[in-house]
C-alpha cells in the first residue's frame, strides 16, 4: 500500500533540512562526545517550581480530557500577556491553545488556505515551514531576503507573489538570523497584505529575546488585527519545550473555526500542563528575563569572539542563534557543517536547512555552558581560517 501523496511530497523530494541534527544525534548514542549547536533547546531545564504546579495539577485531579479551546484561565492569561505587550485589545475569545508553537503553524494556515492556494514565506525560514504549508494541501513559495539588506524582507519583492496567494508567514524575531524586522519592513509587508487580502501569519515564539531593540507585532498596525494570525508558545520564553504548550491569538472569525479544528484533531493539550502554562504566565517578566539572560550574554560574547577571529557574522540583535558567513571558504553551509561534525564533533545547522537565500552561513545554536560554547566557536574559527588558507 501507497502513503498519500501529501505525506511523501512534505519535503518536495529532498532533504528536511536536520540531517546534521540527526548524524550528531547518531554519534551520541555511541558514546561519542559532540558538541550540540544545533536545536533551540535551552542547556537548562524548565523551572523546578513550574514542574512543581504541573504535578499539583495532576495529583489534584487535571488529567482528564482538556478544555476545549484550552482553560479560560490559560485563554485569560495568554490574552492578557499578548494586550501588555502589544497594546491591541484581546480576549480569551481571541485565542485558541494548541500543543505547541508548530501545531499553531498547521492550524494557521489550515484555516487560511485551501488545498491549492498559494502560501508565501520568507525565505530565509525555520526548516518545517515548507512541510506544513505543504500538509495543508496549499502551495509553499518563498520571498527571499537577502542577506545584502540583513535578511530584512523587501517589500517591494512582494509585490507580485502577493498578487496570487493567500497567506504570508513571517517570523519575528527571525530563526535563523537572529533579525527584527523594523518598522519600515513591517509595514510594507501589512500593505502587501490588505493590498491583496492576504492572511498574515506571524511566528513570535521568539519575542522575549530581543537584545537591542523592540518587537514590534504586525497585529498592532492599521487594520491588521483582522487579518493576523499571531503563533505563541512557552516553549523559548518559559524553558517548556517538552511540555508543547502554544496558542494562535486572532480575530474571532478565525478563532471559532479553528476550535472545531482542534476538536477534531488534536483534542487540547493536557489540562495538567495548562495549569502550569497558567503559573509560569503568572510569574511575569521577572521569570522570562531570567530564562532569556543566558542567551543575551552569549549572543554578545559570539559575536564579539568570532569577529576578532576574522568570521563574519549576520548582524543580529535577537534570538538564541548566530549565523556565520563560511563563504570566504569556498564550501557550503552543508559541505561546512558535515566536515565540522566529522573532524572537531560540533554540530551546527547548514544555512541551507532554512532556505537558499541563506546558503553558504551556518546557524549556532548558544545552548550548551558558556565555557564549552567558547571551546566551540575558538574551534569552529580556527577550522574556518585553515579552510581559507586551503582554498587560497
Amino acid at each position: 500500500m501507497k502513503v498519500s501523496h501529501r505525506i511523501e511530497t512534505l519535503t518536495d523530494g529532498g532533504s528536511d533540512g536536520w540531517d546534521i541534527y540527526r548524524k550528531a544525534r547518531a554519534l551520541k548514542s555511541q558514546g561519542v562526545d559532540v558538541t550540540e549547536l544545533t536545536i533551540g533547546e535551552h542547556d537548562r531545564r524548565t523551572e523546578r517550581d513550574i514542574l512543581d504546579a504541573m504535578h499539583a495539577s495532576a495529583l489534584g485531579g487535571h488529567t482528564g480530557y482538556a478544555t476545549l479551546p484550552g482553560t479560560d484561565a490559560l485563554r485569560d492569561a495568554v490574552a492578557a500577556r499578548v494586550q501588555s505587550r502589544t497594546g491591541v485589545p484581546t480576549t480569551r475569545d481571541n485565542v485558541v491553545i494548541v500543543p505547541g508553537g508548530q501545531a499553531g503553524l498547521l492550524a494557521a494556515h489550515l484555516a487560511a488556505c485551501d488545498p491549492g492556494d498559494t502560501a508565501l514565506f520568507i525565505d530565509p525560514y525555520y526548516a518545517t515551514y515548507p512541510g506544513t504549508i505543504r500538509a495543508t494541501g496549499a502551495i509553499a513559495r518563498t520571498v527571499p531576503a537577502h542577506a545584502g539588506r540583513g535578511f530584512q524582507p523587501d517589500p517591494a519583492d512582494l509585490a507580485g507573489p502577493a498578487q496570487n496567494a493567500r497567506s504570508l508567514l513571517i517570523n519575528s524575531p527571525n530563526n535563523p538570523t537572529g533579525v527584527v524586522y523594523g518598522r519600515e519592513t513591517l509595514d510594507g509587508i501589512a500593505r502587501a497584505c490588505r493590498d491583496n487580502d492576504l492572511w498574515l501569519i506571524s511566528d513570535e515564539v521568539y519575542d522575549t529575546q530581543i537584545w537591542q531593540g523592540t518587537h514590534l507585532s504586525p497585529r498592532q498596525l492599521p487594520d491588521m488585527a483582522e487579518r493576523t494570525l499571531v503563533i505563541g508558545s512557552l516553549s523559548k520564553s518559559h524553558a517548556m519545550t517538552g511540555s508543547r504548550l502554544g496558542w494562535i491569538v486572532g480575530p474571532e472569525t478565525a478563532i471559532s473555526p479553528l476550535v472545531n479544528l482542534v476538536t477534531h484533531t488534536t483534542y487540547g493539550v493536557p489540562g495538567f500542563i495548562q495549569d502550569a502554562g497558567v503559573y509560569a504566565l503568572e510569574q511575569g517578566q521577572p521569570l522570562e528575563d531570567r530564562i532569556s539572560e543566558p542567551f543575551r550574554r552569549r549572543h554578545a560574547d559570539t559575536l564579539a569572539r568570532l569577529a576578532r577571529q576574522g568570521v563574519a557574522t549576520v548582524p543580529s540583535t535577537a534570538s538564541m542563534y548566530v549565523m556565520a558567513d563560511i563563504r570566504p571558504t569556498g564550501l557550503s553551509g552543508e559541505t561546512f557543517a558535515h566536515l565540522l561534525l566529522d573532524t572537531h564533533r560540533i554540530a551546527v545547522m547548514p544555512g541551507e536547512s532554512f532556505g537558499q537565500a541563506a546558503a553558504g552561513h551556518i546557524r549556532i545554536a548558544l545552548t550548551v555552558p558558556d565555557d564549552r560554547l567558547k571551546t566551540a566557536l575558538d574551534t569552529l574559527a580556527a577550522f574556518h581560517l585553515s579552510l581559507i588558507e586551503t582554498a587560497a
